[in-house]
C-alpha cells in the first residue's frame, strides 16, 4: 500500500491543490531514515561474517569514532546486548560498532546492492535515487552514522524495496505499482510479473532476519505493532530532526 499525506479530493479538487499535493513523496523524496536502516546494517554483517549470531556488544550511552563521541538516541546505557537484544533496543553504539567491523568496502557494496544508489525501476513518470556519499570522502564518523540511518538518504519506496529483499529470501525485486491494464474488450494492454534484480544475502541470513525482526515487535521497541492472531516483523525508527 501507499499513501501520501496531506492529500485532496479529487471530486473538488482546486488547482493550488493539485499543485500543492500531487506529488508522490514516496517515490520522489529522500529523507534520512534513521534507526529503519539498521535492518541493513545488520544485514550486511551477518551475510560477510563480521558478526554471528554469539556475537554482543557493548554499549556506553556512547561510542567514540577517532576521538568523536557518538551518543546513543537512550540516555540510560543499554549495556551488553546480543545482535538480537540490539537489534530490539535499536542501540545506535551497536551499529556503529557492527558498520565499522563489516568496513566501508564491503557496508557500501551490500548497500549498492540493496539499491540504495540507484533508482527502483517501478513503473511510474519519475524515480528518484537515493543520496549515498561517494566512497573516497567516507571518514569512519561517517561510516558510523550510516550505520545507523544517519548521513545518508533514501526515498520510502527504496527502503520498501530493500526490506522485502532482507526478508524474502533475500532476492531484490523490481517494484511496479500496476500489475496490468486491460481494454473494454478485455484485451490485456499490460501485465507486469514479479522481476528479480539480484540475490542480495542468503536464504539463511534472511531467515535470521525474519525472527529477529519479529522479536522487536514481541518483545523489542516495536510492541506497539504487535497484531493478534498474526506473526509481525518490524523495526523502529526515529530519524533525527534537524533544526
Amino acid at each position: 500500500a501507499m499513501v501520501n499525506l496531506p492529500d485532496y479530493d479529487p471530486n473538488t479538487a482546486t488547482t493550488e491543490d493539485i499543485k500543492a499535493y500531487s506529488r508522490n513523496s514516496c517515490v520522489l523524496d529522500t529523507y534520512e531514515p534513521g534507526s529503519t536502516f539498521k535492518i541493513f546494517t545488520m544485514s550486511a554483517a551477518l551475510e560477510s561474517g563480521a558478526i554471528n549470531e554469539s556475537t554482543t556488544f557493548h554499549c556506553s550511552g556512547y561510542h567514540i569514532v577517532d576521538g568523536e563521541k557518538i551518543k546513543c538516541w537512550r540516555t540510560v546505557p543499554h549495556g551488553t546486548q546480543s545482535i538480537t537484544q540490539a537489534l530490539q533496543n535499536s542501540c545506535n553504539p551497536a551499529f556503529m560498532q557492527m558498520g565499522l567491523k563489516v568496513g566501508q568496502e564491503n557496508l557500501y557494496s551490500y548497500l549498492y546492492n540493496f539499491g540504495f544508489n540507484g533508482t527502483t525501476g517501478v513503473d511510474f513518470s519519475a524515480d528518484q535515487s537515493g543520496i549515498i556519499l561517494a566512497p573516497k570522502y567516507v571518514k569512519n564518523t561517517d561510516l558510523a552514522r550510516i550505520s545507523f540511518g544517519q548521513s545518508i538518504a533514501v526515498t520510502p519506496l527504496q527502503l520498501l524495496t530493500a526490506a522485502c529483499a532482507v526478508i524474502n529470501g533475500g532476492t531484490l525485486y523490481q517494484p511496479y505499482f500496476v500489475q496490468s491494464m486491460t481494454d473494454d474488450d478485455g484485451k490485456t494492454l499490460v501485465e507486469n510479473k514479479p522481476v528479480a534484480v539480484r540475490q542480495v544475502i542468503s536464504e539463511n541470513t534472511s531467515s535470521l532476519m525474519r525472527s529477529m525482526l519479529e522479536s522487536v515487535v514481541s518483545a523489542g521497541g516495536g510492541k506497539n505493532a504487535q497484531v493478534k492472531g498474526y506473526k509481525v516483523g518490524g523495526k523502529t525508527g526515529t530519524a533525527q530532526k534537524y533544526r
